[in-house]
């Protein structure tokens, strides 16, 4: 009779499950940032594994160029079908947040391609444009390996990929903030809040901030997108009149970026994330929607290598 042992050597021996297991965190990176959810990333690497499991491994080259070529195509797919069905969400649409560790903040490239800033630009751009476009600048693929993976020629993907750069840049954060930088603002905010501090609020949030709210028709959220200091501070400090609760926030990191889980009178409400640029706050993103609130518990591995 076979032991658990030998089951887990034979495993080891697998090559085809050792190749996707050592790099299924780059895979699921790869499918988060052209989904922006977790739970359809990992539909997308079972949809891989599958795919993997069949092809004749003495075809394959490189593995890891290979399996991002599956895992693109299967994202492609359900990009396009999650584009339609997104047409009809309630409310603003939010990326899922994913609670990351400190050593993903300290990358600095991963950090930005996983903002929750950087993917909502990302929501703008078509299936194909953001294929290209997190596999080029994320990832740092060549043309060639993006068109095998897109089905495009490579100087179809060249135009695509200038095209969606001028895009992406005309919309993404301007600067980098440091991690501790983004923490000390936004603890200034959290204080703030707490309080119902007015003047407090204002110092911290640029004249332009941006507040955009996500509660998928489940949760109560400001249903469209609020600009400028002043209304973004009446529809916060309005709100928490509302319910009439006492709130707090407690320091996380989500997508690689300082954040706050949200409570309302000791039970957990939602995360806010945000984007600071120049010592301010200029977006403001709350995920309350518990259908996306669920990769909260533990850290998510990211990986761009």
């Amino acid at each position: 009779m076979r032991t658990v042992e030998d089951t887990g050597r034979e495993r080891r021996a697998d090559p085809a499950t050792e190749d996707f297991v050592s790099h299924r965190n780059l895979l699921f990176t790869v499918a988060y940032e052209m989904l922006g959810s977790a739970a359809d990333a990992e539909d997308v690497l079972q949809e891989t594994w599958l795919r993997w499991a069949e092809v004749d491994r003495e075809q394959v080259r490189e593995p890891r160029a290979y399996l991002v070529r599956i895992t693109t195509r299967q994202a492609l797919n359900r990009l396009r079908t999650l584009k339609r069905r997104r047409e009809s969400y309630v409310g603003n649409w939010l990326p899922e947040p994913l609670l990351t560790s400190p050593d993903v903040a300290e990358d600095v490239e991963l950090a930005e391609s996983v903002s929750m800033a950087l993917m909502l630009v990302l929501e703008t751009l078509s299936p194909t444009e953001r294929a290209v476009f997190v596999l080029r600048e994320a990832f740092g693929l060549g043309y060639d390996e993006i068109a095998a993976a897109v089905g495009k020629t490579s100087a179809a993907v060249r135009q695509i990929s200038h095209r969606a750069r001028r895009h992406v840049d005309a919309r993404r954060p301007r600067e980098t903030v440091a991690p501790d930088q983004g923490r000390a603002v936004l603890d200034s905010f959290r204080r703030a809040f707490e309080t119902g501090d007015l003047q407090g609020l204002m110092d911290v949030l640029a004249p332009d901030v941006v507040l955009v709210g996500d509660g998928g028709g489940i949760k109560r959220a400001v249903p469209n997108a609020i600009v400028g200091a002043d209304r973004v501070v009446r529809a916060a400090l309005g709100g928490l009149r509302k319910v009439g609760s006492a709130v707090t926030g407690r320091a996380t990191m989500v997508n690689g970026h300082p954040a706050l889980a949200i409570h309302l009178d000791g039970e957990f409400d939602g995360i806010m994330a945000a984007r600071v640029e120049g010592g301010l706050i200029t977006g403001l993103y709350y995920v309350r929607n518990p259908e996306k609130l669920t990769r909260l518990d533990s850290e998510t591995p990211l990986t761009l290598r």
